[in-house]
């Protein structure tokens, strides 16, 4: 599976996203540089035993508020620090790999390119693990 979002295009590659996340049956790890409450709010369509692991390279003062209110309320989502990517990742239950172009904050407001990466999971489960 792969495609393209245009311009302008935001609720149809929110909603393409919504529906990776809603399919997930145990876990997803988020590996973007750029997530702000959006990318929050984006995981609260997931199911609650969900487990939600975020990669990013830095959590600002207004993301760790973001993040201690959302956790609050909702399902706990943990955040890591991996300055080590530059591309956007999106894995599902440790089984499937979605290369995503844009940072999900900002999907559908500039074009952006997919692909479901047909690759075994476990280097990059390991290259995460060795990083924590």
């Amino acid at each position: 599976m792969q495609g393209v979002f245009f311009e302008g295009e935001t609720f149809n590659a929110y909603q393409f996203v919504t529906e990776l996340v809603r399919g997930a049956k145990s876990s997803l790890i988020l590996i973007d540089n750029y997530v702000d409450d959006t990318v929050l709010t984006l995981f609260t369509k997931r199911s609650h035993n969900v487990s939600v692991t975020i990669y990013t390279k830095q959590v600002s003062k207004q993301l760790a508020l973001d993040l201690e209110k959302y956790n609050s309320q909702y399902a706990h989502i943990n955040v890591k620090i991996f300055d080590k990517s530059h591309d956007r990742f999106l894995i599902i239950d440790e089984k499937e790999l979605y290369h995503i172009g844009a940072s999900l904050k900002d999907l559908g407001k500039k074009w952006f390119a997919f692909s479901k990466m047909d690759l075994s999971m476990s280097r990059i489960l390991e290259k995460l693990a060795e990083n924590q």
